[in-house]
Order: structure tokens, then C-alpha cells, then sequence
């Protein structure tokens, strides 16, 4: 067998270092390591098993009443609220943001008993012209501005003009960079290219950190996804994110088994946390609180935080701001009164 030697790509500065939400532990960014095939050219994934193990996510375990609440809280606190349509104008992204800031009605969380703990989403996803927007009207609210970039959602244009997307993005004040991978690279099995292409986006984010969309329904293959999973990993990915939502097929709950699981794998050999992000047709509570059942199980409790584990969403929060308005009230109301932004 090939003995491989890990080399992490750089020493994190100090400035890489951030908190976890819920603990307090101190996490590292991830370097990368070198490329190493060896690490992953053998997986294959068993489509009925992982098929199995995700359909007993929603029946095995269930959280109610206070717990229920809790939970959807923390799903809130992870939400990445995302517009990213044709017609965005600067008011829609301000509107999002002042949804960001205070996502639930203030009786809503008074009643909770949780009015006091600051709760906002996770951060405000835009494409690139609008980050400027976002920025100004995230001042001061701490919550970081996230960027499409790379020629999303599709990513069929050329590299230099990718590597100065994120440039731009970074430079217009976004701290977080959402790229989209060469599918194609996948589809051809050129994983060195692949590396060589994401660990050239995480030089160009600089101190904002990467989000690699893998757009798994475009993958063919469970094994691709977690290949693909490993690659960007190993090229220095912070997060791994499913989907677009521009796909036919986004996030799924088999997916997100075999993308966490190869997160662990990775954590395991590295020892290095990498963040994950399911996103696209994640629209009610419901659907939030078993992706938080599969990461606690899979992962565990310290990955439920915003620092590594986000909902890429936009219709989401209204659902859980109804939930909770059900559970505080006894009644539901209709949908339009809790809009995203």
C-alpha cells in the first residue's frame, strides 16, 4: 500500500481562527492537503444503503413542543437567507437583510423567553452586484454577506474570469464566497483538474472562506458525490454545499449522508472541521429538522452552529416562523404573513 504523508497546503493565521456557536471550541480553517488520489479513488457508494439509511432520518427520532422550538431556533441561527433571481433589485436585498437581522417577531421571542440572545440568520446570499447592497445594510449587525461567484449557477465560463469574480466579490466586502464547480471534471473523472481548479478559487477568496457547490444532482452517481466531496476538501474548501437550487435535483437527504460522511472521513484523517450546506428546495420546517437529526447523529452536536453547517434557503424562514407562532399561539396562520424579506 502507498504510504501517504498529509501536508496541510499553509498554517492558518490567526485571523483564520473562529468560534463555534454552541460550546465555545475553537476550530481551525482547512488548509488543504496535497493531492492525493489514493484517498478516495476507491469509493463506491451504496445507493440502497445510504437510500434506506436516509428515508429512517424523519421516523426513528422526532423532537416536540420546547425541544421542537429549540431546534427551529437553531435551524434559524443557520440560515443563509438567499436571493438569487433575475429580477433582485437593491430594495428586495435590503428588505432580505432587515429579515436577517430580526428574522422572528419580537413577541414571538419574548414569549420563547429568548428576546435577549440576539438571534439572526447566518448570513445574506446574493450574487455579486448586490454585495455592496447587502454590506451597507448588514453594518454593524455582524451577520457576513455571501457572494455567488464563478459563473454561477452553470460555471461555464472561463477561469480567469472566475478567479476574478471572487476578487471582486471579496474586494466589494463579501466574506464568504459560494463557487460553483466544472461539473464536467467530475463527469470526465479529471480529479486532479478538479483540485487544481478549487484550490486556485480558495487562493483568490483570501481570508473569506469557500463554499464549494458540488450541484449533486448533476454528479450521475452517488460515488461522484463523494468524490467530488473529497477533492474540494483536500483543496481547501471550508464548506461543502449540495446544490445551486437552479438544479433539477437539489438537496436530498441521501445526498447530504454521503457529503457528511466523507466530512467525517476527512476529519478523522486530517483532523481538520469542514462545514456542510445543503441548499436548494429546503422550504419547511419540517424538512430542516431532519437535515439537523442527520448532522447531529452523523457528525455531531458541535456541527449544528453556523460556523459548520448552514441552510442555503430563502422560503425556510417563514416556515419556521410559523411553526413557532404555532407553538406559542395554538393556531396557525397563513403563509403571506410571515414573509422572507
Amino acid at each position: 500500500m502507498t504510504q501517504i504523508i498529509l501536508v496541510p497546503m499553509s498554517e492558518p493565521s490567526p485571523t483564520t481562527v473562529h468560534l463555534i456557536a454552541a460550546g465555545g471550541h475553537q476550530i481551525k480553517r482547512n488548509p488543504g492537503i496535497e493531492y492525493h488520489p489514493d484517498l478516495f479513488a476507491g469509493i463506491h457508494v451504496n445507493r440502497s444503503a445510504v437510500e434506506r439509511r436516509a428515508a429512517t432520518m424523519g421516523t426513528r427520532r422526532t423532537v416536540k413542543k420546547d425541544y421542537q422550538a429549540a431546534w427551529l431556533l437553531r435551524a434559524l441561527s443557520c440560515i443563509d437567507l438567499t436571493t438569487l433571481a433575475g429580477d433582485d433589485t437593491p430594495g428586495r436585498v435590503r428588505r432580505l437583510c432587515q429579515k436577517a437581522m430580526r428574522p422572528v417577531r419580537d413577541d414571538l421571542l419574548d414569549a420563547l423567553g429568548v428576546g435577549d440572545l440576539g438571534i439572526t440568520a447566518a448570513a445574506v446570499c446574493v450574487y455579486h452586484n448586490m454585495v455592496e447592497t447587502a454590506v451597507e445594510a448588514l453594518d454593524g449587525s455582524g451577520i457576513p454577506v455571501a457572494a455567488v461567484s464563478t459563473g454561477f449557477p452553470a460555471g461555464q465560463i472561463s477561469m480567469p474570469l472566475k478567479l476574478a469574480q471572487i476578487t471582486e466579490s471579496v474586494a466589494a466586502g463579501a466574506t464568504e464566497i459560494d463557487i460553483v464547480i466544472s461539473r464536467g471534471k467530475v463527469l470526465t473523472g479529471d480529479w486532479q483538474g478538479l483540485y487544481d481548479e478549487v484550490r486556485a478559487f480558495r487562493e483568490a477568496c483570501g481570508e473569506a472562506h469557500l463554499k464549494t457547490i458540488l450541484a449533486t444532482g448533476e454528479l450521475a452517481t452517488l460515488s461522484n458525490v463523494a468524490k467530488a466531496s473529497w477533492v474540494c476538501m483536500m483543496a481547501g474548501a471550508d464548506f461543502i454545499k449540495t446544490s445551486t437550487g437552479k438544479e433539477t435535483v437539489n438537496a436530498t437527504l441521501p445526498f447530504s449522508l454521503v457529503m457528511v460522511r466523507a466530512i467525517r472521513d476527512y476529519m478523522d484523517l486530517t483532523g481538520y472541521r469542514v462545514g456542510y450546506k445543503p441548499a436548494g428546495g429546503i422550504s419547511k420546517a419540517k424538512d430542516a429538522l431532519n437535515y439537523l437529526i442527520l448532522i447531529k447523529e452523523e457528525l455531531g452536536k458541535q456541527w449544528i452552529s453556523p460556523s459548520l453547517f448552514r441552510f442555503g434557503a430563502s422560503s425556510l424562514l417563514g416556515d419556521i416562523e410559523r411553526q413557532l407562532e404555532h407553538h406559542v399561539s395554538g393556531s396557525y396562520s397563513a403563509q403571506h404573513r410571515h414573509p422572507a424579506g
